[in-house]
């Protein structure tokens, strides 16, 4: 017979009240995606958002071990475009798949309530799940090579070990949860404390490992859902793109926050409180740093300054019309530009204007809803290394 698990070997949920470090890093990240969001004018928002959640994918893909190419995700993405290699195939969709569930979030298409509770985190698994490929929702059981079936929003009902760490009985997983929700409360928490709790939170839910696979990437998921709930996270922005790039600490501190209580100046919780504070420190400062990277790119004047230089070199190559940066600029500016007025604004007469606008168009540096209606900024690949330095790795666009 198992013996039923106490859920208290999973406290404690929280650092400690009092923790000045932690206190002025929920600070800092609360101000600084404050001045993120007013930086970039609503309607360029919208667009810089569907780029990074396509770099948020690619990053956490690469977190999971699938190196999946930039351009493979922006292809299957545009034009529904798979590769006819197996593998790869199933990474687009793979990629689709996560950027699809994170666009929910991003509008507000997901459900309405607590990112932390069980419902939250099962639908968050079930629509991961619905659009992967067959052949990704089928795992083997290392120890008896058993093939096990992925379920969408099902939770696993059966044993398993994550490196050093064995995860609460499949039994026990509903108390697990609910301790889960109870504690992450939004409700029951100030500003500050649900900014700290997103961390801790993170941590919990991977040692909970309530499915058999996928809870790398719902933990994820709901740690940007809960970031956008109180109020600093934003489609501007993604924590995956520092963790990927930390992955190393991001693995070790994870493993650490496992650790037993190791003295009696370590909490009072069966876990070490002083690994899960350390682990919260580095979570929040992860974040910052996201936030500094984009603000910085984000900046009008150097994003402008990007832009034009390199512009100018597609119209001396020929790749593009002269008069493109000024639209460009435009619609950077104010979000988006009538078609009537790219005449005035190019300084040419309305054929050439229209010839611009076409080749801008067909680029995809701008884009339209129909063929009438106003014209907003894009960030095709092409362009992204030159407007967005070091947004991927070197040499990946």
């Amino acid at each position: 017979m198992i013996k039923t698990e106490s859920v208290d070997s999973m406290e404690p949920m929280l650092p400690p009240d009092g923790s000045r470090k932690l206190e002025n890093l929920a600070f800092d990240l609360a101000t600084k995606a404050s001045g993120l969001a007013s930086q970039v004018q609503p309607t360029v928002r919208e667009s810089v958002g569907n780029l990074v959640r396509s770099m948020n994918c690619y990053y956490s893909n690469l977190i999971e071990g699938h190196d999946t190419h930039p351009r493979d995700i922006d292809r299957a993405l545009a034009h529904a475009d798979y590769s006819s290699d197996p593998r790869r195939r199933s990474l687009q969709k793979e990629a689709v798949a996560h950027i699809e569930v994170q666009q929910m979030i991003d509008s507000g298409e997901d459900l309405r309530i607590e990112p932390t509770s069980a419902e939250y985190i099962a639908w968050l698994h079930n629509e991961f799940c619905k659009r992967l490929p067959e052949e990704m929702l089928w795992i083997e059981n290392p120890d008896t090579r058993e093939s096990i079936q992925i379920k969408g929003g099902i939770l696993r009902d059966g044993w398993v070990q994550v490196g050093k760490h064995i995860p609460p009985n499949a039994e026990d997983l509903p108390r697990f949860l609910n301790r889960f929700a109870e504690a992450y409360n939004s409700n029951k928490l100030s500003r500050q404390s649900q900014i700290i709790a997103v961390g801790a939170a993170h941590h919990r839910l991977l040692w909970i490992h309530p499915f058999f696979d996928g809870n790398g990437r719902v933990t994820r998921l709901m740690s940007h859902a809960s970031l956008q709930r109180c109020g600093v996270g934003s489609s501007l922005w993604s924590v995956a793109r520092g963790l990927a790039r930390n992955v190393h600490d991001y693995k070790a501190l994870l493993m650490s926050a496992d650790s037993q209580r190791r003295s009696d100046f370590d909490g009072r919780g069966t876990l070490s409180t002083k690994t899960l504070t350390e682990f919260c420190e580095f979570f929040l400062s992860i974040c910052i740093d996201q936030v500094d990277y984009m603000a910085s790119l984000l900046e009008p004047n150097d994003f402008l300054r990007r832009m034009r230089l390199h512009i100018e070199d597609e119209i001396a190559v020929g790749s593009l019309p002269k008069g493109s940066f000024h639209l460009l600029r435009e619609a950077w500016l104010t979000g988006e530009v009538q078609r009537g007025r790219a005449p005035e604004i190019t300084s040419y007469g309305e054929r050439m204007a229209r010839s611009v606008v076409s080749s801008l168009i067909k680029k995809g540096y701008l884009k339209s809803q129909t063929p009438r209606s106003p014209l907003f900024l894009a960030f095709p690949l092409d362009a992204v290394e030159r407007w967005f330095p070091r947004l991927y790795p070197q040499n990946k666009v």
